[in-house]
C-alpha cells in the first residue's frame, strides 16, 4: 500500500486540530469528532494541551484513503513551539496549510509558507471557518496572493459565507487556469488559443502541485465538514506518495523523542530507505542536527576526518507503525513508514538511523530568550536539573545552562507561553515546583577579526603536556562553527585531535562577553604531544605522557587568547515587523517606534491605512505590542518575526555571567582545572 506522510500546519487557532479530527472522522477512523474546547481531540493527548486548548507536541495519527495510508502529523500553531514544526518538516511528503477565513493571513502563516516554499514541499491550502461570522473568501484569497506571494490555484468558490449552511462549490475557473498557465508555456499557448482540454488542465494541476510550483486552495469548515471531501480528494490526487527502496540500506531520521511509562526513550523516525526489524542491531548517531553549533546548524561533524562526531549501536527491542488512527506493534517496517522505536537508549532528535540520509536542518530562528529557573520550597536542585535535561532531550532548542558557582539553571525559550508550559510540565510530570526570573534576550558573539594563539609543550608557563595552536577567522552570518586542521592528521593520535575539536565547540559556548560565539572558522595550526612513557617493570606514567586531559585543559586557554586577539562583537536578535494602522495615526506612532529602537524601512498605504515595515530589537517587541493600542486607537495590527542578528550599538554592551572555569583569567582557570599552576 502506498504511503503519504502529511503535515497539518497553521497559525494558532486557525482550526488545524479541528481539521485533523474532521479528516479522521470522514475516513471512518473515529466515530465522534473531538472538540478542542472540550479537550477531547485525538491528537492533543497531553493533559496540558487539553487544558489550554492548544497543540504543544506534534502527534501522528493515520487513516486509509483508497489504497493510500496517510500518516497525518498535527503540529503546534503557536510560535513558541515552532521547534516542533521544524523537526516535522524534514519527514513530510506534503502539507496542508490552514488559514482562517476570518483572521486571514497571520504572522505564523507567512513564516510557514516561506519555509514550505524554500523546501519545495508540495502544499495544499485550506481556508477554514467559512461558517463563522466575518468569514471572507475573495478578500482572503487576494490577501494570500499579496502577503504570501505564491502562485495559488482556487479549486472552487465558497457560498453562504458566515452561516452554518456555508459550503464549497468545486470548479476550476479562469483564475486557476491563469495560475497554471503562468508556470507552463505549452499550457499558456493552448490557453491563448482558447482551448485547454479538462484532462490536460488536471494533469498540469497535479504535476505543478507535486513540484510545489503552485498551491491549490480549498474553502471549507472543519466544524461542519464543508469542503473536507474535496480536500481529501486533493490530498489523494495531487500530493506525492512516499518514495524509498525497502531493500536498500537502512536510512532514517529521528524527529521526536519521548519518555515511556518506565522512563525509557521512544524515538519517532521516518524511514527513507531500507527495512527496520525488531532485534536488529543498528548504528545511529549525529545526523548533522546542529545543536551545539549556535545558529548555523552545521552539526558536530569532525571536519578534519569526515567521521561523525557521535555514533553508537543498539538493538531494536520493539517497533510500532501507524495504522487506522493509532500505533500498532510490528515486527518490521519499510521505507516510507513513520515508526516508533524502542531500545535506542542514547537516541536524540536529529539522529540518523543506519546510513545518514537527509541532514537535520534548522528552518526557523533559534530561541532568542532566556530565563533562570528558580526552585520552589522543598524542590531538589539535582532533580530539577535532571528534569530540565530530559525536557531538552525532547526539544533540542531548549538549551539548559547550569551555573555551578551560583547554583542556577537557565533555559532558552521562544516566548512566555513556552515558559508557562515548562513550569506546568515540571509540576505535573516531575512534581517540581518552580518559578522564573524575568526573561532576558539571548545575544551572540561574532569574531571582529582574525586572532591566533599557541602554547607549546614543556615551554613557558604551560602546565599541560600538549602543544595547541588555534586561529579564529570570521565566517559569513548563519554559517555556524567550522573546525579545520592546518596540521597533518597523522602527526598525533586521532583522539587528541578529537579532544581539541570537542573542547573548541564547548568553549565557544561562552565568548569574551559570555555569549555563544558563532559564525567562525577555527583552524588548528600547531599540535604536539609527549609519547607514551613507562618505567621499567611499571605501568603507564601519566606525569610524562600526554592524555586527552592535557588537550582538553589547554584548548580553552589557547582559544580564548585567540578570541581576545581577534576581538568579538556582541549581536542582538532583530525582528522584522509589519505594522498596519490608520493613516492619521502615523504622526503619533513614529515617535513611539523611535523610542523603542524600531526603524521603519518602507512606508505604504492600504486603503485608509498605512503600512510600515522595518526592524526592531527583539528585546523591545513586547514593549511595542503593549504601547501600540494607544497611538493607533486600538486599531494597529503588528506582525513580527526573527530576521537577523545585528551588532549592539546602543547603551552598554550586554554581558552574560560565565558558568565555566573562566579561561579569560589564567590563574583562576588553572586553580580550578589543575593544581600545577604555571610559574
Amino acid at each position: 500500500m502506498a504511503l503519504l506522510n502529511l503535515g497539518i500546519l497553521a497559525h494558532v487557532d486557525a482550526g488545524k486540530t479541528s481539521l485533523t479530527e474532521r479528516l479522521l472522522h470522514t475516513a471512518g477512523v473515529i466515530d465522534e469528532i473531538g472538540s478542542v474546547d472540550a479537550g477531547s481531540t485525538t491528537t492533543d493527548t497531553l493533559a496540558l494541551e487539553r487544558q489550554r486548548g492548544i497543540t504543544i507536541k506534534s502527534a501522528v495519527v493515520s487513516f486509509p484513503l483508497d489504497g493510500i495510508t496517510v500518516n497525518l502529523i498535527d503540529t503546534p500553531g503557536h510560535p513558541d513551539f515552532i521547534a516542533e514544526v521544524e523537526r516535522v518538516l524534514g519527514v513530510l511528503d506534503g502539507a496542508v496549510l490552514v488559514v482562517s477565513a476570518v483572521e486571514g493571513v497571520q504572522a505564523q502563516t507567512r513564516v510557514l509558507m516561506r519555509t514550505l516554499r524554500r523546501l519545495r514541499l508540495p502544499t495544499l491550502v485550506f481556508v477554514n471557518k467559512i461558517d463563522r461570522r466575518g468569514a471572507r473568501d475573495t478578500a482572503v484569497l487576494r490577501q494570500m496572493a499579496q502577503r504570501l506571494a505564491v502562485p495559488l490555484v482556487p479549486m472552487g468558490t465558497a457560498a453562504g459565507l458566515g452561516t452554518r449552511a456555508a459550503r464549497f462549490r468545486p470548479g476550476l475557473g479562469p483564475a486557476a487556469l491563469e495560475a497554471l498557465a503562468d508556470q507552463d508555456d505549452g499550457l499558456l499557448a493552448a490557453y491563448l488559443d482558447g482551448a485547454v482540454p479538462g484532462a490536460r488542465l488536471r494533469r498540469a494541476l497535479a504535476a505543478q502541485t507535486r513540484s510545489a510550483s503552485v498551491h491549490p486552495v480549498y474553502f471549507g469548515s472543519a466544524i461542519t465538514g464543508a469542503g473536507v471531501p474535496e480536500l481529501i480528494d486533493g490530498i489523494q490526487r495531487l500530493l506525492p506518495t512516499a518514495a524509498g527502496d525497502p531493500d536498500g540500506p537502512l536510512s532514517g531520521t529521528v524527529f521526536k523523542v519521548e519518555r515511556g511509562p518506565a522512563g525509557e526513550k521512544v524515538a519517532y523516525a521516518r524511514l527513507f530507505s531500507g527495512t527496520l526489524r525488531v532485534r536488529d542491531r543498528i548504528p545511529f548517531g549525529d545526523g548533522g542536527n546542529g545543536k551545539d553549533t549556535g545558529t548555523g546548524g552545521n552539526g558536530r561533524k569532525d571536519t578534519a576526518t569526515g567521521r561523525e562526531g557521535r555514533g553508537t549501536e543498539a538493538r531494536v527491542t520493539a517497533l510500532a507503525v501507524f495504522d487506522h488512527g493509532t500505533d500498532t506493534r510490528a515486527d518490521s517496517a519499510g521505507a516510507g513508514r513513520i515508526v516508533k522505536v524502542w531500545g535506542l537508549g542514547g537516541i536524540r532528535i536529529g539522529d540518523a538511523l543506519g546510513t545518514p540520509g537527509r541532514p537535520y536542518e534548522h528552518h526557523f530562528a533559534p530561541p532568542t530568550l532566556e530565563t533562570v529557573v528558580v526552585p520552589g520550597p522543598g524542590t531538589d536542585r539535582r532533580s530539577l536539573h535532571l528534569a530540565l535535561t530530559q525536557l531538552a532531550e525532547q526539544d533540542p532548542l531548549i538549551g539548559v545552562r547550569h551555573d555551578e558557582q551560583r547554583g542556577e539553571t537557565s533555559v532558552s525559550l521562544y516566548g512566555e507561553v513556552q515558559k508557562e508550559v515548562v513550569q506546568a510540565t515540571l509540576a505535573d510530570e516531575y512534581g517540581l515546583d518552580v518559578t522564573f526570573r524575568e526573561t532576558t534576550t539571548l545575544c551572540i558573539e561574532r569574531p571582529a577579526g582574525t586572532g591566533h594563539a599557541v602554547e607549546f609543550n614543556k615551554k613557558d608557563a604551560n602546565p599541560f603536556l600538549a602543544t595547541v595552536g588555534l586561529r579564529v577567522d570570521p565566517a559569513p552570518p548563519g554559517s555556524g562553527v567550522a573546525f579545520r586542521l592546518g596540521v597533518e592528521l597523522g602527526s598525533m593520535p586521532y583522539a587528541f585531535f578529537k579532544a581539541v575539536e570537542d573542547t573548541v565547540r564547548e568553549t565557544l559556548g561562552q565568548g569574551l562577553h559570555g555569549w555563544q560565539v558563532t559564525d567562525c572558522t577555527v583552524t588548528m595550526t600547531h599540535c604536539g604531544y609527549s609519547p607514551r612513557q613507562s618505567h621499567a617493570h611499571q605501568g603507564f606514567d601519566k606525569s610524562m605522557s600526554s592524555t586527552g586531559y592535557d588537550f582538553r585543559g589547554l584548548t580553552p586557554l589557547v582559544l580564548t587568547e585567540a578570541l581576545r586577539r581577534a576581538g568579538t562583537l556582541v549581536h542582538e536578535p532583530m525582528h522584522r515587523f509589519r505594522l498596519e494602522a490608520p493613516a492619521d495615526t502615523l504622526g503619533a506612532l513614529l515617535p513611539v517606534l523611535a523610542r523603542l529602537g524600531a526603524v521603519p524601512e518602507t512606508t505604504g498605504t492600504h486603503g485608509a491605512a498605512c503600512v510600515l515595515e522595518g526592524t526592531v530589537p527583539a528585546a523591545r517587541v513586547h514593549a511595542l505590542e503593549q504601547r501600540l493600542p494607544g497611538p493607533t486607537r486600538g486599531e494597529g495590527e503588528l506582525e513580527t518575526a526573527f530576521d537577523h542578528y545585528a551588532p549592539v550599538t546602543r547603551g552598554m554592551v550586554p554581558e552574560r555571567p560565565r558558568t565555566d572555569h573562566n579561561p579569560l583569567n589564567r590563574k583562576e582557570y588553572l586553580l580550578n582545572v589543575t593544581r600545577r599552576v604555571g610559574e
